[in-house]
């Protein structure tokens, strides 16, 4: 213990430019607090009772005490011993053995106690920063988890020296976790050493040369805002603005990125006097909107404006709601509320401008962004009054778009923008009376029809799936009128991918309409998707079998589509064959054993006696899995008698498949028809001529005894 305090109180000096590989440099000073001598475990006495009652209380000469300890010592030294041990591996210069050395921080924490972490392996830590990325990743993984380590919420700044020199390394990854590491500390912290520790690390990070370091610091500034003092969310803001006319393009478009949550965060924090005309949103973050939507930015800064216009509408419709629903908004003290909906209708006038500049954008990656967000867009400007009527004109110049991937993203969101609800003038109207306002859907609907023309198979078979989506929002009249009729034509579509697609998404339109008024074009394009050339086709049109069964009623898919059904079970290709088999069980389940019975059997007994083995054997399985949908009694007086005599089939393949079957089924009765019926046929199937017939009858023969002889 003398060694020990010397060392703490007299350590050795680091060199100038520790040797990352070289990490005994620092860590080789690093000792467990103390090395306990070895415990001799005892034997446990015979009456093992009486052994854990020690354990459990005190003994009147206290022996359960003196045993307790006794294994705390054996768990300290075990503790301790991994701690070297993983100490020894973040001295390795085996990669692999450092990752996971620096995976468990926490456990050469608890070794060295709080004090020594602070003074002795952050500091080694923080010398280590030119390790490989792996190695920094779990480092910065770790620091986050070390806050019990190292004292408590008093000594919690510690942690911020290595994470800050992570903060600027050059790998993303690493960036992004110690990001997250310094976050989950900085919760924390007191107030106190938020503001002094936290925030100033931050605005270090803003003003450092290197640009990696900016960058975590655009990342950080929106997190920290809240908990600022004034001045210290003034001079923040000042150091965002410059990191947004950043030199380096990499700090601008991260800013960018960034610049929406910021401005949430602005307005949520500071309220409805950051609105006004000399407030923060006006003076500063709508002049770094406008700056970083400018047409001279890279298309990566530009990426973002999308987003960041999201993160507007959201800010100002939650400040509407608010004035909206405060007791002191109203005219009758003094205009406060009619003044902030005032201020909030300028903004937007000033932030819808870039909305619709990104559509015109000379960059398709920058429109394909607005297209795929176009729908969370909507949803955020609707609660704002007039912005839809500049916001629906520029969907539709989207879904017109000369690149097809732009038109595509912009068709995915056609149901979502249809459902905001809003009411806009029909397109080459811009009257000002209310009474002329339609729905969003009834206006876009109009596009589909030129959307089913589209050059582009891929914008086709977009539509096919979300096109149907409108149906609830335009009624039954509009539905049969302006919809229906571009939704047969995709159902004639000449590839087989939007065939596909819009039967996969007939539910909606068959609620609205019922299915009378499709059928007629519906079975026409289910029976050519059925013999498409493309096998995985034919698989999704069988996948999607029960969901036609539900949609258009028994009587009509067992007069139109059952027979093809079944025949799938001859398809030239097993996963056809095989979800053909599955696709009998779930109509049973879904139609009724009733049905089974009368209508789907007969047709699958027919199949059963083609001279191919192949559909024999297929027949086989289906009414296997037909059995385990259907009740005891159809299952045993109607498909055990049939799956019994097929074991004297002359193909292995067909027997093996019965013996199968029989495990499958045997569950399903009682133990008298296991025994008197089931059992005689395995145990001659156990003496068959094929290996495989034989093992199979086996298992089945075992799995059902494990069943029916288990002890009740």
């Amino acid at each position: 213990s003398t060694d020990l305090a010397s060392t703490m109180n007299n350590p050795p000096p680091p060199p100038e430019l520790p040797d990352v590989m070289d990490t005994g440099t620092i860590i080789g000073n690093i000792k467990p607090q103390q090395l306990l001598e070895p415990t001799p475990i005892l034997v446990p006495p015979e009456d093992s009772s009486q052994s854990l009652g020690l354990h459990a209380g005190k003994n009147a000469n206290g022996d359960g005490c003196e045993n307790a300890a006794m294994d705390m010592d054996v768990d300290e030294i075990i503790d301790e011993e991994d701690a070297l041990h993983t100490i020894e591996k973040l001295r390795s210069d085996d990669l692999p053995s450092r990752v996971e050395a620096a995976r468990k921080l926490s456990t050469i924490a608890v070794a060295l106690g709080p004090r020594r972490t602070r003074d002795e392996l952050l500091p080694f830590l923080a010398d280590g920063v030119d390790d490989d990325d792996e190695v920094l990743e779990a480092i910065a993984t770790s620091l986050g988890k070390l806050v019990p380590y190292v004292g408590g919420k008093q000594h919690v700044a510690s942690l911020l020296q290595p994470l800050e020199l992570l903060l600027a390394v050059e790998e993303n990854v690493v960036r992004e976790k110690a990001s997250a590491s310094v976050i989950a500390v900085s919760q924390q912290m007191s107030d106190a050493d938020y503001c002094k520790e936290f925030v100033a690390m931050i605005g270090r990070l803003a003003t450092k040369e290197w640009f990696t370091a900016r960058i975590s610091a655009c990342a950080l500034i929106p997190v920290a805002f809240p908990k600022m003092t004034p001045d210290m969310q003034s001079s923040h803001l000042e150091y965002f603005a410059n990191l947004c006319r950043d030199d380096a393009p990499m700090v601008r478009r991260i800013a960018s990125r960034n610049l929406g949550p910021l401005f949430y965060t602005v307005v949520e924090t500071i309220g409805p006097s950051s609105l006004g005309e000399g407030g923060i949103v006006a003076t500063t973050l709508l002049d770094l909107y406008e700056s970083l939507a400018g047409g001279d930015q890279p298309d990566s800064v530009r990426l973002h404006t999308t987003q960041n216009c999201v993160s507007f509408g959201q800010a100002m419709a939650l400040m509407k709601e608010k004035q909206s629903s405060s007791p002191t908004s109203s005219s009758s003290d003094g205009g406060v509320g009619d003044e902030t909906l005032s201020r909030i209708g300028n903004l937007v006038k000033r932030i819808l401008p870039l909305i619709v500049a990104t559509i015109d954008d000379r960059s398709w990656r920058v429109r394909w962004t607005a297209a795929s967000k176009f729908a969370s867009v909507v949803h955020a400007f609707s609660p704002l009054d007039g912005t839809m009527d500049a916001l629906v004109p520029a969907y539709e110049k989207l879904l017109q778009d000369p690149e097809a991937e732009v038109r595509t993203a912009a068709t995915f969101n056609l149901s979502e923008v249809a459902k905001t609800g809003a009411m806009v003038y029909p397109a080459g109207v811009s009257g000002e009376e209310d009474s002329q306002r339609i729905p969003v859907a009834t206006r876009l609907v109009n596009r589909v029809m030129q959307l089913t023309e589209d050059d582009s198979e891929n914008v086709r078979a977009a539509l096919a799936m979300v096109a149907t989506d409108l149906a609830p929002e335009l009624g039954k009249d509009a539905t049969i009128a302006h919809l229906l009729p571009p939704m047969l034509l995709l159902l004639r579509d000449s590839t087989s991918e939007v065939r596909l697609n819009i039967i996969s998404s007939l539910s909606l339109l068959n609620d609205v309409i019922g299915a009378e008024l499709l059928t007629q074009s519906l079975l026409p394009a289910i029976l050519d998707l059925a013999e498409d050339g493309k096998w995985r086709i034919r698989l999704a049109v069988i996948e999607r079998i029960p969901l036609l069964a539900k949609q258009l009623g028994k009587e009509f898919f067992t007069d139109r589509l059952l027979s093809l059904c079944v025949g799938w079970l001859g398809d030239d290709i097993s996963s056809i064959r095989e979800a053909a088999a599955k696709d009998l069980k779930e109509l049973t389940a879904l139609l009724g054993s009733e049905w089974a019975v009368q209508k789907l059997l007969p047709r699958v007994k027919q199949v059963m006696e083609h001279p191919s083995y192949l559909r024999r054997m297929n027949a086989v399985q289906a009414i296997s899995l037909m059995a385990t949908a259907m009740d005891e009694y159809n299952a045993q007086w109607e498909i055990l008698p049939i799956l019994l005599e097929m074991h004297c089939d002359p193909v292995p393949n067909v027997r093996f498949n019965v013996a199968k079957g029989l495990g499958m089924v045997g569950p399903l009765f009682n133990p008298s028809v296991h025994e008197g019926q089931i059992v005689p046929i395995l145990t001659l199937m156990k003496e068959d001529s094929d290996r495989d017939v034989r093992y199979f009858a086996r298992r089945s023969g075992d799995s059902l005894s494990a069943v029916f002889d288990k002890p009740k």
